[in-house]
């Protein structure tokens, strides 16, 4: 049995399912054997605090990371609630035996095309799963290893994560166990500088919350740096090359930055296709605008003529993102841009998906925030 950097009651659960599966030939995967078999793989302090989502600090070997597992339930996004963990029976039961590698691919490429839509580079990205998927890089994808690869797939994150891989601002990716992973460790794991015990949290009023996180962030060209990075993970998810990604949840404690302040996303789980929210939430029945939404920042309108939701999501990731960054930007800007910065922090919030030119506003003010915050900053150690 692997050991334990800390006890915990959720912390057995997530072991003894992935290792009975593996001993037994279910699932495989890059990870495997470092944590159910050589005990190199470390679960560590738990981060959740709730079941179903079940986050650890971990060590594997001498690095240090963060373990994930049953994170959401398969294929489903739950509308204003947690999502439920999902449930092991159905877990693993796909490929089944006998499937060729090429079926597997043309599993893959099905999927990606109901999530994603008609995307011209859809086999390439099936080609990168495959290699992720190859966790001893023996050149060929087992059965329990394809499994594995399956139920990770039906993670929005995981599979966000495969596709910006190659981005500055994702956690690389470690490996994998079944339906567990293991990202990079980020130092930092908020906007602000300050975290609390969950119990702690819910007796400080909010007014008095969000001044404390004032008092605690990193010097203004340190923010500033953090901030040019949350508007290129924008463009990196904007009509991107596998389509467009809705940010659902955009709160600071989902961001963070490593010791040279360079921003990493620390949850994604709440940024979803477009295309998937847009099946999801289509048609769905609704008595006010309030039902019509997804996370806590993905909404649409409800039709009152047919009390059915609409499909089209009302702000675009850029003003969401805006309205998180304006009061962390202006509290200690530089009084030579504080007037042009707020400007274009209020246009950038401003911004509707429903604009006649709204791409090439979109387009405009985040270059314009960019170059304005990075001319500050570019002759500073800080940059």
């Amino acid at each position: 049995m692997a050991r334990r950097l800390f006890a915990g009651a959720w912390l057995r659960k997530p072991h003894h399912a992935q290792c009975d599966k593996y001993k037994t030939g279910v699932i495989d995967g890059s990870a495997c054997s470092s944590l159910c078999a050589k005990e190199t793989l470390y679960f560590g302090k738990c981060l959740s605090t709730k079941p179903n989502n079940q986050m650890y600090l971990g060590i594997w070997g001498n690095l240090q990371g963060v373990i994930k597992c049953q994170m959401e339930e398969a294929a489903r996004l739950d509308f204003g609630t947690d999502p439920e963990p999902r449930k092991e029976i159905i877990l693993f039961d796909k490929p089944t035996r006998g499937t060729t590698v090429e079926k597997f691919k043309e599993m893959v490429y099905s999927f990606f095309k109901a999530k994603l839509g008609e995307q011209g580079n859809l086999s390439e990205l099936v080609n990168i799963i495959l290699s992720f998927a190859d966790g001893n890089k023996d050149g060929r994808v087992s059965l329990p290893e394809a499994k594995s690869a399956w139920a990770l797939l039906q993670l929005d994150e995981f599979l966000l994560m495969v596709m910006l891989q190659d981005k500055e601002h994702t956690p690389k990716l470690m490996g994998f166990c079944g339906d567990l992973y293991v990202i990079e460790r980020v130092e930092y794991t908020s906007l602000y500088g300050i975290s609390l015990p969950w119990m702690i949290e819910l007796l400080i009023p909010s007014g008095f919350r969000r001044s404390m996180d004032q008092w605690f962030t990193p010097s203004w060209p340190r923010k500033a740096k953090i901030a040019i990075g949350l508007l290129e993970f924008v463009e990196d998810i904007f009509h991107g090359p596998y389509g467009n990604f809705l940010m659902c949840d955009t709160s600071a404690r989902n961001l963070g930055y490593n010791d040279k302040y360079d921003l990493k996303m620390m949850d994604m789980r709440k940024i979803v296709p477009e295309m998937n929210l847009k099946e999801m939430i289509k048609d769905r029945p609704c008595e006010s605008d309030m039902d019509c939404v997804y996370g806590t920042d993905c909404r649409t309108l409800c039709d009152q003529s047919k009390m059915r939701c609409t499909t089209e999501v009302i702000q675009p990731n850029l003003a969401k993102v805006c309205q998180l960054l304006k009061d962390y930007l202006l509290r200690g800007a530089p009084s030579d841009i504080h007037e042009e910065l707020e400007k274009q922090l209020y246009l950038c919030i401003a911004l509707k998906v429903s604009a006649n030119q709204m791409e090439m506003e979109h387009s405009l003010i985040l270059n314009n925030l960019k170059t304005l915050l990075w001319k500050k900053i570019s002759h500073t150690t800080d940059s």
